[in-house]
């Protein structure tokens, strides 16, 4: 038996948001008190790696065609480089700050992905709405990130990057199979789950 999509959607929420209160309390507090403990500056790049090898037994065991399939591979292989790459950086491995790049190109492919695999329009039902959501939130924010590269001291920037991943979170948290939005279901969308 095969869980509800949602529940897969509330599990990688809860990476995310994790994700964006690590960054959080990175951008709060600064790098050096952040690093005082040598474990915290591998959390996550760490959970970020960790969530994209996860992505790929969602891709093999929760999708129902190519496309969905094509959709949550590109996020898993952006996710795992994003995530290697901000290791390799914490880890010394990598120098040059443009390693930091992978992350601004995850989140473009993940839009993107997010846009095409969504066929429906904005108000066919909740979670046709949160995949067009989703998809213009992370193309817009990738900015944050790419600004970080290059103004890496300023606390507004790297904030408003943590605040993407929290934001992406609580809009996973509201994905449901088959529910309205702002009231309206289209009929060819399905019995309503709850």
């Amino acid at each position: 038996m095969q869980p509800p999509a949602e529940f897969v959607h509330w599990m990688f929420a809860t990476g995310l948001v994790l994700v964006g209160l690590c960054l959080a309390a990175q951008a709060i507090v600064g790098d050096e008190v952040w690093r005082r403990r040598a474990w915290r500056a591998y959390l996550w790049p760490g959970l970020a790696f960790t969530m994209g090898v996860l992505m790929f037994p969602v891709m093999v065991f929760f999708t129902n065609s190519t496309i969905h399939m094509l959709a949550h591979g590109s996020w898993a292989q952006v996710m795992m480089l994003s995530g290697a790459a901000e290791l390799g950086l914490v880890r010394g491995k990598l120098h040059s700050r443009y390693w930091r790049l992978t992350m601004p190109l995850a989140f473009a492919v993940s839009g993107a992905a997010f846009l095409i695999h969504e066929q429906n329009s904005w108000f066919f039902a909740r979670a046709a709405f949160l995949h067009h959501l989703i998809g213009w939130t992370l193309i817009v924010g990738a900015l944050f990130p790419l600004v970080t590269i290059f103004r890496p001291s300023s606390a507004v920037w790297r904030s408003a990057f943590a605040l993407t991943f929290v934001v992406l979170g609580v809009m996973l948290y509201c994905d449901r199979d088959v529910a309205p939005v702002f009231g309206h279901l289209s009929p060819l969308a399905g019995q309503q789950h709850r």
